[in-house]
């Protein structure tokens, strides 16, 4: 079996790759790093490293590469004769393949025609329609109805902390040994082929995007932006301390509610993902930087990004919102002068109040939200973080 996946980070190296491989498939990475196509194509493999306790490390073969950029052709057969095509590039650079796979699209129709499912796995919402409308942009629309004769873009949600490290022998994934990859059977084409190693096939992908964005990001966020106000280093130092590992926990079981409320998820499945999900945060093999899991403030604080619409859900339900405002306002102060969305918002912080930038920033016009943000940020600003989450 032949699967061809776009984008040879972290995420495609340690996650995605990682798992066709031990599904059964030759990978064949699609990227524009040379250098990293190079390594590939020389070696025949390369390595993992999962960060527990022994830091096991795997080899992972045989895979090969091609440069998206000087082998468009190879490329465009690949796409002809793969049994799956899956991605890992960010959903801002699905417009930058899409034209290329269009193009191996329209002459699979023309040579084979066989079924084939596209999954786009990037850190955002429905990243397979995503990609789907971007292939609409380059073909016309009888084409696209003949490519959707045959290929399926089923949506999924990935959840695996990949970094990487260089060594003697080349770049290594690094990867927790936690992951989830969930994805949606109801929009596959092909189910004759293997379902995934440990992947998890659903009908109803929207409580799983929802529990990713706004547990596990949302918790990951809190921890970086509270633990920034207390002088900690990292997510692994933050949660040594109690205080904030209790704010912590509380913040996402006060979020937890609104899946009890809006999916009737039960409250002891809620409490469980969330105690997992605390233990993956207090991996010690992991330095998980706070300025890296908070940068980009602005996105994070988006009217409904991971913040902002649980604060927004749980108030329409009537719920507490008494920890999720405090990790809003922590937000608001995160000031690392090496990060561009940081500098901006603490400019216009600066230059326009606080009150306008949590409406500007937030969309959000709801006074009582918007009033206990600003409470909690001058609390946080003018007191001591850890003597403030004490009193929470």
């Amino acid at each position: 079996m032949q699967a061809l996946h776009f984008g040879a980070g972290n995420i495609g190296k340690g996650f995605i790759g990682y798992l066709l491989n031990k599904t059964g498939y030759e990978v064949c990475f699609v990227d524009i790093n040379q250098q990293m196509v190079d390594s590939y194509n020389n070696n025949n493999s390369y390595k993992v490293e999962i960060l527990d306790d022994s830091h096991t490390v795997e080899t992972i073969a045989p895979v090969s590469a091609l440069n998206s950029a000087t082998q468009e052709e190879e490329v465009i057969n690949a796409i002809v004769n793969a049994d799956l095509i899956t991605t890992s590039v960010g959903v801002n650079n699905l417009s930058q393949i899409a034209s290329i796979i269009s193009k191996g699209l329209l002459k699979r129709a023309k040579i084979n025609k066989k079924k084939i499912d596209i999954i786009a796995n990037e850190n955002a919402i429905n990243a397979s329609s995503t990609l789907k409308q971007e292939i609409e942009r380059h073909v016309s629309s009888s084409e696209m109805n003949e490519i959707c004769s045959f290929v399926g873009f089923p949506n999924s949600v990935i959840d695996r902390l990949a970094l990487s490290k260089k060594s003697e022998e080349g770049e290594i994934a690094l990867v927790e040994p936690y992951y989830e990859w969930i994805i949606n059977k109801l929009e596959m084409v092909n189910l004759d082929l293997p379902f995934i190693k440990n992947a998890i096939y659903v009908e109803d992908l929207k409580p799983y995007i929802e529990r990713k964005l706004y547990i596990v990001n949302m918790g990951h966020a809190t921890t970086a932006y509270i633990g920034f106000l207390a002088g900690e280093c990292t997510i692994q130092s933050s949660l040594e301390k109690p205080e904030i590992e209790n704010f912590v926990r509380g913040t996402l079981k006060e979020v937890s509610q609104y899946f009890i409320q809006k999916f009737n998820t039960k409250s002891e499945d809620m409490s469980d993902f969330i105690e997992k999900t605390l233990k993956r945060f207090k991996n010690k093999n992991i330095n998980d930087d706070v300025l890296r899991v908070g940068r980009s403030p602005i996105r994070k604080l988006g009217y409904d990004e991971r913040l902002i619409k649980p604060t927004r859900e749980l108030f329409d339900l009537g719920l507490s919102i008494e920890h999720v405002t405090v990790a809003v306002a922590a937000a608001f102060l995160f000031d690392n002068p090496h990060d561009e969305e940081s500098v901006i918002l603490q400019k216009y912080i600066n230059e326009k109040g606080i009150e306008q930038a949590i409406l500007h920033v937030t969309q959000v016009d709801n006074k009582k939200i918007t009033d206990k943000i600003i409470t909690n940020y001058y609390r946080l600003k003018n007191t001591d973080c850890k003597s403030i989450l004490a009193q929470i």
